[in-house]
């Protein structure tokens, strides 16, 4: 269901969004499944090349979330437009919920924004990170992770920690199998 579109954000990128919100609606609560909540919805711009970005939107869909993608050429503008700065930048930007997602954000941290609502411009991953979801790692590689952090950008352009996550390394079964 993967929708692509190589515009910046726009009205018309937030009406789309708000009308497959609507749609799914329309559908009716006993097609939602028992918790009658509608998936959220998350729009991602990101570069059409970017094989780490496509895993990410994979990761955000075996969660749950509905994903309109938009590709472009450079995310920084979409950054900078949905007022993030440019200090927390990473390959791929994202709007769910009224909040910006920049980077690799694991999608349980996702959901835990939406659930608290905290007053804040979103989460972000800075860099891009070994081992996040969409840079996850194959063969002897397979399972190992930077350490790296999640981060909650408050509006004055401060961030504090969301979440952590410790770094994984290769095991001795991991490297001779």
């Amino acid at each position: 269901m993967a929708r692509t579109n190589n515009k910046a954000p726009s009205r018309r990128a937030a009406m789309r969004t708000v009308l497959a919100a609507v749609g799914l609606a329309a559908l009716g609560y006993s097609t939602l499944g028992h918790s009658g909540k509608l998936p959220e919805v998350v729009t991602v711009w990101k570069t059409p090349n970017c094989g780490c970005c496509k895993d990410w939107v994979i990761h955000l869909r075996k969660k749950g979330f509905d994903v309109v993608t938009m590709d472009v050429s450079d995310t920084a503008p979409v950054r900078q437009k949905l007022g993030l700065p440019a200090k927390f930048g990473s390959c791929h930007t994202a709007q769910v919920g009224g909040y910006v997602l920049e980077g690799h954000v694991p999608a349980q941290d996702v959901k835990r924004l939406l659930r608290e609502k905290p007053v804040a411009i979103g989460l972000a991953v800075p860099g891009m990170p070994m081992g996040s979801p969409g840079m996850e790692m194959q063969d002897d590689m397979l399972g190992v992770r930077d350490a790296f952090d999640v981060v909650l950008v408050n509006a004055d352009g401060s961030s504090r920690i969301f979440q952590s996550y410790p770094a994984k390394a290769a095991t001795k079964s991991r490297i001779q199998s």
